[in-house]
């Protein structure tokens, strides 16, 4: 089986190519371009690297969110360019479960975190136990204090991730067990939603199914707005 995996819900950009649970390739940037600009020629750059072509990919999965409104958008949207020809399966995948995928055996609680600006953080809790990831909230916007009560009852230690993690590290290193994760598997990797996807695979759309999750659909659609309104 052969998955590839596109994930720009923030800031950074990347794709991946798994060849059933091996990593064949990951392309990674956490530059200050458009994902517009950087997320194809990434994803064309595998494919010419690996030797794989599109029409061979058996599933393509995608962060869906919660996440930057114009990068879902960018995200799915290539996804969907690159699964139309051949109505190629898609996955969409929660966007804090793959940020918690990518610190699969470590163990504790896992608190993905997005900043979804606002005051407030996109976030879910998982428990890692014994090499294995359980789910333990639903995603969610949450401001800092809500989710801190939340982290008083998990087990520690508390593993702090995602593109928003540092504001937990801010606010709660004094009160709770909290740790950053290392850098390499702290911010959004196709990497993670490529092996979140292989969970979810029964769950697989048609290109044409497959819709974004904003958590916070008022500011999505007023946002969407307010970009016709410039067009």
């Amino acid at each position: 089986m052969l998955l590839f995996a596109l994930e720009c819900s923030a800031a950074a950009a990347s794709a991946a190519l798994y060849r059933d649970d091996r990593l064949l390739g990951e392309e990674f940037l956490n530059i200050p371009q458009t994902h517009s600009v950087t997320l194809l020629p990434m994803a064309q750059s595998l494919f010419e690297r690996t030797g794989i072509a599109p029409a061979g990919i058996d599933y393509y999965a995608v962060s869906r969110g919660p996440g930057s409104f114009t990068g879902l958008r960018i995200g799915i949207a290539a996804v969907k360019g690159l699964a139309f020809p051949a109505n190629t399966p898609c996955i969409g995948v929660s966007t804090p479960e793959a940020i918690a995928w990518g610190l699969l055996g470590f163990e504790g609680t896992v608190v993905p975190m997005m900043d979804a600006r606002c005051g407030q953080v996109y976030t879910a809790l998982f428990a890692g136990r014994k090499g294995a990831l359980v789910r333990l909230t639903e995603d969610e916007a949450l401001p800092l204090t809500v989710l801190a009560e939340k982290l008083k009852d998990c087990p520690g230690p508390l593993w702090l991730c995602g593109d928003g993690a540092h504001l937990g590290m801010a606010a709660w290193q004094e009160e709770l067990p909290v740790r950053l994760a290392p850098p390499t598997l702290c911010y959004q990797r196709a990497a993670a939603v490529g092996l979140a996807a292989q969970n979810h695979l029964r769950e697989a759309v048609s290109p044409a199914a497959l819709t974004p999750c904003y958590l916070r659909p008022a500011n999505a659609l007023k946002l969407s707005e307010r970009e016709k309104e410039t067009l």
